[in-house]
């Protein structure tokens, strides 16, 4: 999750950064993973497959069967083909976390950096920063929605403004609660279209499922304005209507207006809700069902 605003140093991080090119792409070297690590990949996929059928949202699902990458840790190349002939945009390795102007350049431009390296056996359940099982399962899929692929390319396009602005921050906090952890109300549920929900097992179902989650409608300027957590489930998720939303909301908005007036403020906390805000239950929803 190679969002902007974080960590994005190559000191004390895991991946070789030694053979990075100016743009912090480096070869995949599809030949040199390891059987084991291979097994790592299929045991990860098998386990978020399963839910995935049941919690995550149409367009990643969808993305995800294309793909067809059961069978072990992807090849960059073939992947990246499918990609490119279904929505423009192509696949290139990294060995983690990039600078932020890199990563809105390679974003703006279509490309997606996926980090090269997989988990340790260890941290099957749990990994600091993100690796390839993360960027590639959690990613990919959404970026063969046409609709998805254009919100993440303008997304990028968006961060050289928010950089001369000192607001990357801001811009971070839509990155998050949509593209790492967003959820969209679909076929009368909660979904994940996120991909740090949906290549986490146990966010998956925490995230759709349950009962005292907070749950908000879609609001880029609130969302600009909340804190998020890093190192453990959210205290609050953001519901799209639908992907469509997600242009509106970065496309139709004036940005710099709101950097100006926020970007000085402090954020509010994840956990608490501020006035305006009308939370989503599962039982509106499934009272709005009974009544469609």
């Amino acid at each position: 999750m190679k969002k902007p605003g974080s960590a994005n140093s190559s000191n004390e991080l895991r991946g070789d950064y030694s053979q990075a090119r100016a743009d912090y792409s480096v070869p995949q070297d599809h030949a040199a993973y390891s059987d084991a690590e291979h097994d790592r990949w299929c045991r990860l996929y098998g386990r978020q497959v399963g839910l995935a059928e049941k919690h995550a949202a149409r367009a990643f699902r969808e993305g995800l069967a294309r793909l067809d990458c059961a069978d072990g840790i992807p090849d960059f190349d073939q992947a990246g083909a499918i990609l490119t002939d279904a929505t423009g945009w192509r696949i290139v390795a990294v060995p983690g976390f990039i600078p932020d102007e890199i990563f809105f350049d390679h974003l703006a431009n279509r490309r997606f950096p996926v980090t090269r390296w997989i988990r340790e056996e260890h941290e099957l359940d749990y990994l600091v920063e993100p690796d390839v099982f993360h960027d590639f399962f959690g990613h990919v899929p959404m970026l063969l929605d046409p609709v998805f692929a254009d919100f993440m390319a303008a997304y990028g396009a968006a961060g050289a403004r928010a950089r001369a602005m000192d607001a990357v921050p801001m811009l971070a906090r839509i990155y998050w609660y949509t593209v790492e952890f967003g959820l969209i109300r679909e076929e009368g549920e909660i979904r994940a279209y996120g991909a740090g929900i949906v290549s986490s097992a146990g966010e998956t179902v925490f995230s759709t499922t349950d009962p005292d989650v907070l749950r908000l409608r879609f609001d880029p300027v609130r969302i600009m304005r909340t804190a998020y957590a890093i190192d453990d489930f959210q205290s609050t998720y953001f519901v799209i209507d639908d992907l469509q939303q997600l242009i509106t909301g970065l496309v139709d908005l004036d940005f710099g207006p709101i950097y100006q007036r926020y970007r000085e403020t402090q954020p509010f906390p994840a956990d608490r809700l501020q006035d305006g805000d009308a939370p989503i239950t599962l039982n509106k929803i499934a009272e709005d069902i009974a009544h469609d």
